[in-house]
């Protein structure tokens, strides 16, 4: 018989990659038992203005960089392929016929848990997948339960890649934000 393995998606833009990613991608990783986490870099998100997001490339070299070392976590850019924006429901679909032996759960933060509502097929991705939810400082608190919601009490680091972006508009320095390896990819434009 033929062993499931379990694999957490972590979705986002990552513009830019930071260290509270990589905290809890890390942390999410070892408390669940996951045989890796893949980050699902989007391209663009229904949710964000298109105008605010680096190039879909340089946030993906930019992830692959952060966790090169990191034999548990990957990257995907399977959304690239996809229309845009990106769903959520599409992309587990092609997830589900690549790897029909795997168990697919979705990591998100808390921050996000009162859009569930908003997103295109809730319904199937609630019957189909857990959503592993990490607390984000200072997020509303969410109205939305469902047995396969699940939160965590993870290490709560507040940033996030608007402050960091934000920080770099003002010249400032980002070390210790962000992967030191990943500052040198940074988009000039800062």
């Amino acid at each position: 018989m033929m062993m499931t393995m379990r694999t957490g998606l972590f979705f986002g833009s990552f513009n830019p990659i930071h260290m509270g990613h990589l905290i809890v991608a890390q942390h999410m990783q070892q408390e669940l038992h996951l045989e890796r986490v893949i980050f699902i870099v989007s391209p663009q998100n229904p949710f964000k203005s298109e105008s605010e997001l680096w190039p879909e490339n340089t946030r993906l070299g930019m992830v692959r960089e952060a966790i090169k070392d990191n034999p548990y976590l990957e990257v995907s850019d399977v959304e690239f392929q996809l229309e845009k924006p990106s769903y959520t429901h599409a992309t587990l679909k092609v997830f589900k016929e690549t790897y029909p032996n795997q168990e697919f759960c979705l990591i998100m933060g808390s921050d996000n848990l009162n859009r569930l509502n908003e997103w295109k097929e809730i319904d199937s991705i609630l019957a189909d997948h857990r959503i592993e939810v990490y607390q984000r400082p200072n997020s509303r608190p969410y109205t939305l339960f469902h047995e396969h919601i699940r939160v965590h009490k993870t290490p709560l680091i507040d940033i996030s890649a608007s402050f960091i972006r934000d920080r770099l508009k003002k010249g400032f320095d980002v070390k210790y934000l962000v992967p030191e390896r990943v500052i040198g990819m940074i988009p000039h434009e800062f």
